[in-house]
């Protein structure tokens, strides 16, 4: 039982490990990083609802693993080859185009959530 548990806190500290690579190597999740601390903070200033922070939390959530496994790809891809090849130029490129979905999406809910608190009332 001492080595499961013992392996289960290791996986955790890979994972934070993960989320440091994550950070420290690509810039755009620095923007995810501001993005969310922002959007944080104008939801604890602006007391959303709790359906709102489900709503927000949600997308902060599939933002930052769309950009997490866009970044796996490209580790990934750039370790086959450094060569410019097709199919993995078309992996990479899906992957990104995955982010900016969640990431539109994302932005679309947030405004449906707080333009509300700012007096547009979307019905």
């Amino acid at each position: 039982m001492i080595d499961y548990l013992s392996a289960r806190i290791r996986s955790f500290g890979y994972a934070i490990k993960g989320i440091m690579t994550l950070i420290g190597t690509q810039p755009h999740a620095r923007l995810h990083l501001l993005a969310t601390v922002v959007v944080t903070g104008a939801g604890v200033y602006l007391h959303l609802r709790r359906w709102e922070w489900v709503a927000i939390l949600l997308c902060i959530g599939m933002v930052w693993m769309a950009e997490a496994l866009n970044t796996a790809i490209e580790f990934l891809a750039d370790e086959v080859t450094l060569e410019r090849r097709d199919r993995i130029g078309k992996a990479k490129d899906v992957a990104a185009g995955g982010v900016l979905i969640v990431a539109i999406i994302s932005v679309a809910v947030a405004a449906l959530v707080f333009l509300n608190h700012f007096g547009f009332h979307l019905r």
